[in-house]
Parts: C-alpha cells; structure tokens; sequence
C-alpha cells in the first residue's frame, strides 16, 4: 500500500477556482457598467464585500495549513532516520536503511542505503513500508 503525504493532495487541489484578484475585478466590471439610474443596492454591494473578506481569510487559513503539513511531511521523514524501509522507485521497489534527509524545494527526500547501493530522492510519497 503507498503512503501518499497530505501535502501532495494539497498540492493538487491549489490552482483551482477563482482568486480574490479575479473575483475584485469583476466587482469593478459591476461598479463601472452599472446602471447610473439603477445603482447597485446597498446591501448587495456590502455583502459583496464581505464575501471578499471572507475569501482572503480562506485563502490565509490554506496558506498557513500548506505550511503546518510541510512541517509534519518533515517531522515525519525525519522520524524515519536510520529505519530499515521499502520504497518504490524507478528501478522497482527498494529495501534499505535510510541514511540522510534533504530539502529539495522545501520538501524532504530520503536517501536509501540497500546493501552499499545508495538510492537518493526518495520522497515520502515513495514510502511502501517501515520495517
């Protein structure tokens, strides 16, 4: 069974919808081309306006999660320091000890010994099992 980080399915769901910038500019498409004897309400436009608000906390909050799940994806490699693993790699899966951890972009990789062969960019993601 492979055992997928929680920051790859965040990494996945990033990119999709429409940005805070995006949905600012269609509010000034609305503003700019409304009717002058039939102004936008009130209400409306403050509600608007909030559910802006309430998309840039949103998109905060997600920031800093993607940060909290980096630092656990971390925390979890490290735990793996010196374990004896089985990983997936390009040549088929591996058994090893994992001997050294990298950041590569901010995001941890192992290195495998397996019997004096060396295995490096072992992700995570590659995790088959812990021995």
């Amino acid at each position: 069974m492979a055992i997928n980080s929680i920051s790859n399915a965040a990494a996945n769901l990033q990119g999709a919808g429409l940005g805070l910038q995006d949905l600012l500019k269609i509010l000034l498409t609305q503003l700019t081309y409304q009717d002058p004897l039939k102004p936008m309400d009130n209400q409306e436009f403050v509600a608007q306006i909030a559910q802006f608000s309430a998309l840039e906390s949103g998109r905060q909050v997600n920031e800093r999660v993607d940060q909290l799940l980096s630092i656990q994806s971390t925390s979890q490699t490290i735990g793996l320091l010196g374990k004896t693993i089985e990983a997936q790699t390009a040549s088929g899966k591996v058994v090893g000890t994992v001997s050294s951890l990298t950041l590569v972009d901010g995001k941890p990789t192992m290195t495998l010994n397996a019997n004096g062969q060396l295995f490096t960019g072992i992700t995570f993601a590659d995790l088959l099992s812990v021995r």
